[in-house]
């Protein structure tokens, strides 16, 4: 840690007389008064070494600047302190050592503290590194803000956020303001801006706030962060490729049928029954989807997934889903994970979405893993029901099953009820535009009677296709 003003008058077993420097302020340089000249660095302080009869003899605008300094001498008489306090000046007073030793003697302390500093953050630049390796730009944001102790927020050459650690909503809102330079009443002193990226080709810009507001190691770190944010999003992420060959594959794995399963073959999944699952973190600084992969190719399994909206939903072989469910639980920062019931290969869209709908149920009861058939409102009341009573329920959708292409209508409403109603994702995922999406959602509503912005239709149609499946 940085040598502070009040550690100094420590170190001398001297006294320290307040002024307008602040004791907790970081010391960066020592010199004699007669070097002396501003202007300073607001941000740490500078110790000035003098005697008592040159100290007197400052006068007119060079005492003014000696006010924004602390003073260290041997000296301490009645008239020494009245001078200093008069003119507000901070000063370390008795030292008890001839003042010929005073300037050695603490730019060696200085010395030898600055060297502690490199080396501390060399030490986490590595680990920063590390990081970066591991799981890239998220990575990087997450070691850095537990570094330095408190926040960091990474923000686009346009001021959205790419992703955050440690930060609340507000001190996002003050990122901002800061980035884009709106005037903004700043919540934390210490807040810092780095850019990312070269003069005027700026990639990104870093904000960070160190918890200790003089902290001179986290400035150093956070600027050493930004550069090595800087290589990362200029370097090709060839990953991305493989995410969006991912992505593609997994659509065709939903869509079902004889072509799902032949590509699952293709894929090197050779089960005919798999179980869908949805795992998410509690914190933006876990790599959900790096995480995963880990733990797939300690299984020996095929990579089956994809990230969407920081939720990765996949399949997997049952063994392997206890297997997943176990890492879940016994990691270290909290994870929510979702099973859906086993699906054969060539229907799996219904496992996937009770997955996200058990995902979703982890994180309002604050469970880290959740299985579909133990959520109380589908398990308990299908479960009370005898066949003839779940039939009547599945009667609910009878009128779409007679309507014209009553597959559409079925698929519309169980996509768009998996997706909570969300209008753009359930139309993306259903691969139509919104307004068609619109008509159907409609129609569906005519020849059922329900009302789809109604919570109670909404789970009495979700009720009525889990009875269907059944």
């Amino acid at each position: 840690m940085a040598r502070d003003v009040a550690s100094v008058a420590r170190y001398l077993r001297a006294e320290l007389l307040p002024g307008a420097v602040p004791g907790a302020r970081p010391v960066n340089a020592v010199l004699p008064l007669d070097d002396f000249g501003p202007p300073v660095d607001p941000l740490h302080a500078t110790l000035v070494v003098a005697e008592e009869a040159a100290l007197l003899g400052v006068a007119g605008d060079r005492r003014a600047a000696l006010g924004e300094t602390v003073v260290v001498t041997s000296a301490d008489s009645p008239r020494l302190r009245e001078a200093v306090r008069d003119a507000g000046i901070t000063a370390i007073v008795g030292a008890p050592m001839p003042p010929s030793l005073l300037v050695p003697t603490l730019t060696s302390l200085l010395a030898v503290d600055q060297a502690a500093e490199a080396r501390a953050i060399t030490s986490a630049m590595r680990v920063l590194t590390l990081a970066a390796r591991r799981s890239g730009i998220t990575g990087v944001i997450a070691e850095l803000a537990h570094r330095i102790d408190g926040w960091a927020v990474l923000l686009d050459r346009h001021g959205e956020v790419i992703t955050t650690a440690g930060a609340g909503s507000l001190h996002i809102d003050d990122a901002i303001a800061v980035a884009v330079g709106r005037p903004v009443r700043v919540r934390h002193r210490a807040l810092q801006v780095h850019p990312v990226g070269p003069g005027q080709d700026i990639t990104a810009q870093l904000v960070t706030a160190p918890r200790n507001d003089s902290s001179g190691r986290g400035r150093e770190l956070s600027s050493q962060a930004a550069a090595l944010l800087d290589l990362l999003m200029r370097t090709r992420d060839s990953s991305q490729l493989e995410r969006l060959g991912r992505s593609m594959m997994f659509e065709t794995v939903r869509e079902g049928g004889e072509e799902a399963a032949r590509l699952l073959r293709r894929w090197g999944v050779h089960e005919r029954v798999l179980v869908g699952f949805a795992l998410a973190s509690r914190t933006s600084g876990v790599d959900v989807e790096h995480l995963l992969g880990l733990w797939l190719d300690e299984l020996g399994a095929e990579h089956v997934f994809t990230s969407q909206r920081g939720i990765v939903q996949g399949v997997v072989r049952e063994d392997h889903a206890e297997q997943i469910a176990h890492r879940a639980r016994a990691f270290a920062s909290t994870l929510y994970l979702g099973l859906g019931r086993p699906a054969g290969t060539d229907a799996l869209a219904r496992s996937i979405d009770e997955a996200r709908h058990a995902c979703e149920a982890a994180r309002t009861g604050g469970e880290r893993v959740v299985r579909y058939e133990a959520i109380p409102t589908v398990s308990f009341v299908l479960g009370a029901l005898d066949p003839d009573q779940t039939a009547r329920l599945a009667r609910l959708l009878d009128p779409l099953r007679a309507a014209e292409r009553p597959a559409e209508l079925l698929d519309t409403l169980r996509v768009f009820l998996a997706c909570n109603g969300a209008w753009s994702e359930s139309a993306a995922r259903l691969r139509i535009h919104r307004q068609t999406l619109t008509t159907r959602v409609r129609r569906i509503e005519d020849l059922t009677g329900l009302s789809l912005s109604d919570p109670d239709d909404r789970v009495a149609a979700w009720l009525a296709l889990r009875a269907s499946d059944g």
